[in-house]
């Protein structure tokens, strides 16, 4: 077997960086497209579907619509990561399912914003919930046996938190690129087009590229050179199973839950809490996202570092809390006196750091599991253990989703549903730092070492 090098490395990372724009449109614009604020109907923005609390009174259309999707995504996880553990294919068993995927993947990130209808239909409300379990079920297909890649091309420790670093890197660059969707849209608007429409070519214009760059990998990395693991013989429930069992994987994922928890709600409410609490224009959501990024780069190395010579145990606690802080400063953002610009760079700074460790070491700590596990039983069930992961966040993530967009219907206009919800959030940061600190890194570690 061939020693990935940094090259390789690169090339898998850039996959990475296609899926996270698909991704980042999806989480970040969304909610923001069909359930606007005052301030964005204001400049025009067409609503189309239904709006306010209509499902029993409690949950709107919008977050029944996304928290029915990543639960379809989430229990479609399992499937996907068995078939690809259990898979045959002469190519391997990650890389066929990537380069089947990538094309329908992006096609349906582009469709989820073109309606059927130009007003409120039933026709709308049913469009949106095809276009989103399609767009995360392909979604699956190429992130769940991608993820799976992460473990069999890092042998070592180094390798692991390097392609940890790097895959961070370039997520955190798709987000970015999410992110400045309104700097794109707004040149076509000023260039004479219609709100409408320049969404939609912007978010065409990034899927397209999306789809470039899930491509490089998945026709330039020969997985064959890299893993000579057999495929497994378990059955989909069964594997699920036994990953399940692994006592320091439930800790994982218990707190993994509620740090998914807390940053759904975040970052699915950062568009509106700059727009409707710090009441800045629309294209500073795409500046302090920028911001954010770029501060979070300035760690990537000292993370990097310090998770070698500390732990990642430690340093994703330490994210938490910081977190957690940087949520009670968002709440009351747009309250202090001092300048909102200020107040919205401040929130960006302050979660740059946690972003640049939890961006990094999370997928480092399932490796680092999943290959214990491997070298324990003998058995390859690596896409499992990710695909359970995925399972067990999405549903967090669904969760999120309908605690926000019905959260932040409270109030009159006045913020306080968002401001209810960055508390939520508060409590579920706490809740997984002190979670993970019950986890035994030493064992799984010493594990690596004595198997190795």
């Amino acid at each position: 077997m061939k020693t990935v090098t940094k090259r390789i490395m690169w090339i898998f990372a850039i996959g990475q960086l296609g899926w996270s724009i698909l991704s980042g449109i999806i989480v970040n614009w969304l909610v923001y497209f069909y359930q606007p604020a005052d301030e964005i109907l204001a400049q025009g923005h067409t609503v189309y579907v239904s709006q306010g609390k209509v499902i029993l009174g409690v949950l709107t259309i919008v977050g029944a619509i996304v928290a029915l999707g990543r639960i379809f995504d989430a229990f479609t996880d399992p499937w996907i990561a068995s078939k690809s553990d259990r898979s045959n294919h002469k190519k391997g068993r990650r890389i066929p399912f990537m380069r089947y995927s990538a094309l329908p993947f992006a096609i349906f990130t582009v469709l989820i914003f073109v309606m059927p209808n130009n007003e409120i239909s039933v026709l709308n409300n049913l469009w949106l919930v095809v276009s989103v379990l399609l767009f995360y079920l392909f979604m699956t297909i190429y992130c769940t046996p991608y993820n799976a890649l992460i473990p069999e091309l890092g042998k070592t420790q180094n390798d692991k938190i390097n392609i940890s670093t790097f895959i961070s890197i370039t997520f955190i660059l798709g987000q970015a690129l999410a992110f400045s969707s309104p700097f794109i849209w707004n040149v076509f608007i000023n260039g004479g087009m219609e709100r409408i429409p320049a969404i939609r070519l912007t978010f065409a214009i990034l899927s397209g590229l999306a789809l470039v760059f899930m491509l490089i990998p998945a026709f330039l990395i020969r997985e064959k050179d890299y893993s000579n693991t057999k495929p497994t013989e378990s059955k989909t429930f069964e594997s699920l199973v036994k990953t399940f069992k692994n006592k320091n994987f439930r800790i994982f994922i218990s707190s993994d839950i509620s740090y998914w928890l807390a940053l759904t709600i975040f970052q699915t409410g950062l568009s509106f809490f700059v727009v409707d609490l710090l009441k800045l224009e629309e294209g500073m959501i795409s500046t302090l996202f920028l911001a954010m990024t770029f501060v979070s780069f300035l760690f990537y190395v000292p993370v990097n570092i310090m998770a070698k010579k500390l732990g990642k145990k430690k340093l994703v606690v330490l994210a938490f809390m910081l977190f957690a802080l940087v949520f009670v400063f968002t709440s009351f953002s747009g309250l202090m006196t001092f300048s909102p610009t200020i107040q919205g760079y401040m929130i960006a700074v302050g979660a740059a750091i946690p972003m640049a460790v939890l961006g990094i070491l999370p997928q480092a700590i399932v490796a680092d599991i999943a290959q214990a596990e491997s070298k324990t039983t003998g058995e390859n069930r690596e896409g499992m253990f990710f695909a359970a992961r995925t399972f067990s966040f999405k549903l967090g993530q669904s969760i999120a989703i309908l605690i926000f967009t019905s959260l932040a219907t409270i109030g009159d206009g006045n913020g306080l549903g968002y401001r209810l919800a960055l508390f939520v959030a508060v409590a579920f940061t706490i809740l997984g730092a002190v979670i993970l600190s019950t986890y035994n890194e030493k064992k799984v570690l010493e594990v690596l070492e004595v198997k190795a």
